[in-house]
């Protein structure tokens, strides 16, 4: 299905013609190339710049992935979905067969693990179906060279051989999605991006700063380079001394045990479990009976991490040696050969603490089974060094798009998360993490930038501040400006403070999968991305693809912690709850779907509903109320007269009775009186209880299929507009239906009514 041309100008070069083209092979970038396939995109090309794809599954090294949350003051893992949850199906079924458990870490920081090379094999067997068949090419070892820009579109990347030379690789798409590690094809095409701090004159956040210090623009959530490592049966397996190592740098690990005998029996994050070695334990052999060998673990600990301001001299040396002004940018600025200077001086920091532990920290506590002294780099990821292929980055270029998320939209109030400040509208997934920076600063403990250093957390930047139950908008993966391209992996449209708490495996999934989804409608209807993103019926749809899920599991739209994609209503209150017809109780993240509705409940969703068409009926004018039971003060007043004013009902009965159970037959009567689609079988048993998950059946029903209420495309999402009139212009207004920002389209709205 590939176009395969000669260059004219290169000799060496090939040139691709593609629908879409996917740069980068990470866990989002591999959730893009499986979404886009099952959607039907016929000529899909992956260019990555290693072999590996998976990205912190695999070629990072990150096997423990970390999708924790608080619900009830508990820790647990966030509610998962989409291509994230089919892959830790994937990991489980792996680890069953190999371990005969599913989940045989015991690790302190998550329940699933995966060893790296295996979790390579999943992503490799993810992209090789009979889907992906004829329409998916995946090419390896190419970086970005030059980005094509016609008319404020991109129409192609030129790539350049990852290890030098001539050869050129030249890709022309329709749509293009930047899953890069740093966002190159974004910056090389002059779409508009932010890297490092934001002033708190940009966005107006309570953690960002009010000016630039020594830090400057390069201050970012460090990248660390993760270990690897497997036991040898009693061998000793210390390094090598790294060339830069000095043992004060690791001062804090001769404070803390390296080791602790845990299960972690009691759950995930439980104090007594945290050691470097079971931080994130992949395979535990003492507590699960395995055969020797099998014990496996892998380094991601704080006192690895590397910021990247405040340089060593010998890296702002070489930085300068590259080019003049080279050791005052950013990362994301550099060149693909000045990264590689920063990741070898990364690379001998990370080594130097495991010489430490395999050494000083031996030393003190003495000789055990589980030291680090008997514990080898593994050699699955082929490298010389047998070190994974790539850094962990934890952030990276942020899109400038047409919506930034932003910290007070997500901002929790409590350490117990609850319901955010806003959920977007234009919902792609639903998600919940901690504000997570890891020490973004470093200190030298003397004159000498060539000596000791430990990372510092800085009062704003730290791991301890938390987020509401929020939701990511499309809007936030479209450049503000540039056409023919998608945001993915961490180059979307969000701050500096929100990336910290967006970056996860699961997330950086959804947002490939979403990207995907995207980019199949743009595909189908010859529109740009900017125009799915103002056309609300088109986000419908586009929401709907998510929710249903494209031959795997469907993706969680609004954040309830007990929906599960296999429910037979998970569709029907995520499409209910993205339009504001079903609205959550504020004092609970739960469903609750076997819980009976009462009529007052049921009031209020049907009013909605009748709202959210498009000849809805104008609120009526309440004077004398209709029911003796329903007073002035009661605040469903307005919902429960509306519906009994707007429907085909009888003279009002004395009572309502609003807190008594509804049952099925309530529903079903009161739906005909609306004159909405009734299913037939619904007045069977009509005497029973109506369930919340029936009636998010029943209500998703009658809604599907009906024209709904839309705001006229070019109306609204305009650069210098504000649709609903609340004096923020809509590229910054999350909530661009509702004036008074309060999570409820103002077309949802019931008025304050006067009293009579």
């Amino acid at each position: 299905m590939f176009a395969l041309l000669s260059l004219p100008l290169l000799a060496s070069a090939e040139l691709i013609e593609a629908d879409f083209l996917i740069v980068g092979g990470n866990e989002s970038a591999c959730a893009a190339a499986a979404q886009a396939a099952r959607l039907g995109v016929q000529k899909i090309v992956l260019v990555n710049d290693i072999d590996w794809l998976g990205g912190q599954f695999s070629a990072e090294g990150v096997g423990c992935p970390d999708e924790w949350t608080v619900v009830n003051h508990t820790k647990t893992h966030f509610p998962r979905s989409g291509l994230f949850l089919e892959v830790l199906r994937r990991i489980r079924a792996h680890n069953s067969s190999r371990y005969g458990i599913a989940c045989p870490g015991n690790a302190f920081c998550g329940t699933e693990t995966i060893e790296p090379a295996a979790a390579e094999a999943i992503f490799e067997e993810l992209l090789k179906t009979p889907v992906t068949a004829g329409v998916l090419r995946i090419e390896r070892g190419w970086q970005p060279l030059r980005v094509d820009v016609l008319q404020g579109r991109i129409t192609g990347v030129e790539f350049e051989p990852t290890k030098g030379g001539q050869e050129r690789l030249q890709v022309k798409a329709k749509l293009t999605l930047d899953a890069s590690d740093w966002g190159d094809v974004i910056r090389l095409s002059g779409a508009k991006y932010g890297a490092g701090p934001d002033l708190k004159a940009r966005f107006g956040e309570a953690s960002a700063p009010e000016s630039f210090d020594e830090a400057g623009i390069q201050e970012m959530n460090p990248i660390s380079w993760c270990m690897v490592l497997r036991e040898t049966g009693g061998k000793d397996a210390t390094i090598p001394r790294p060339p830069s190592y000095h043992p004060e740098s690791f001062a804090v690990l001769d404070k803390l045990a390296p080791w602790v005998d845990s299960d972690m029996s009691g759950g995930i994050y439980s104090p007594s479990g945290n050691s470097p070695y079971t931080h994130r334990r992949l395979v535990d052999r003492w507590h699960n009976g395995f055969a020797p060998g099998t014990e496996a673990t892998f380094l991601n600990y704080p006192t690895q991490d590397y910021p990247l301001c405040q340089l060593p001299q010998r890296v702002l040396d070489a930085l300068e040696q590259s080019e003049p002004g080279a050791s005052k940018k950013n990362i994301v600025t550099l060149t693909p050969a000045q990264r590689r200077i920063i990741f070898e001086d990364v690379k001998q920091h990370t080594l130097g603490m495991l010489y430490h532990l395999q050494t000083a920290v031996h030393e003190r506590v003495g000789d055990f089974p589980q030291s680090f002294r008997y514990m080898q780099l593994t050699e699955e990821f082929g490298t010389p060094d047998r070190l994974p292929p790539k850094p962990y980055v934890r952030e990276g270029l942020r899109l400038e798009a047409l919506y930034m998320l932003r910290e007070q939209d997500i901002r929790a109030a409590s350490r117990d998360p609850m319901w955010a400040k806003v959920i977007p509208p234009d919902s792609v997934f639903g998600f919940q993490f901690n504000i997570d920076f890891h020490p973004t600063r470093r200190g030298f403990l003397s004159s000498n930038r060539n000596a000791a250093w430990r990372n510092i957390h800085t009062p704003s930047r730290g791991w301890h501040t938390d987020t509401d139950r929020s939701a990511f908008p499309l809007r936030s993966l479209i450049p503000i400006e540039m056409n023919g391209l998608i945001g993915a992996g961490k180059n979307i449209g969000v701050s500096s403070v929100v990336q910290s708490a967006i970056r996860l495996h699961g997330q950086m999934m959804h947002v490939g999968q979403a990207g995907a989804t995207l980019a199949a409608m743009c595909l189908r209807d010859g529109l740009q991305p900017r125009e799915i993103s103002g056309d609300l019926a088109k986000i419908r749809d586009l929401q709907l693809q998510l929710v249903r899920g494209s031959g795997g599991p469907g993706v969680l739209l609004f954040p309830w912690h007990d929906l599960n994609p296999d429910d037979l209503y998970f569709e029907a209150i995520n499409m209910l709850a993205v339009r504001g017809i079903w609205q959550p109780e504020p004092d609970t993240l739960f469903f609750k779907p076997d819980q009976p509705m009462t009529r007052r409940e049921l009031a209020r969703i049907l009013t909605r509903l009748c709202r959210v068409l498009p000849a809805a009926k104008d609120w009526p004018s309440l004077k004398k109320p209709l029911y003796s039971d329903v007073s002035v003060e009661d605040p469903d007043r307005t919902t429960i007269e509306s519906m009994s004013t707007w429907g085909d009902f009888p003279p009002a009965s004395a009572q309502f009775s609003p807190d008594t159970m509804a049952t099925r037959a309530t529903l079903s009567d009161w739906l005909k009186r609306l004159r909405m689609p009734v299913a037939n079988t619904l007045a069977n048993e009509g005497s029973r209880p109506l369930t919340r998950a029936e009636a998010a059946l029943h209500v998703w029903r009658a809604l599907r299929g009906q024209a709904e209420w839309q705001p006229l495309p070019g109306k609204w999402l305009q650069p210098h507009g504000d649709y609903d009139g609340d004096g923020i212009p809509d590229y910054d207004d999350p909530l661009p239906f509702d004036r008074d920002n309060s999570n409820v389209p103002d077309r949802l709205k019931q008025p304050v009514q006067a009293r009579p």
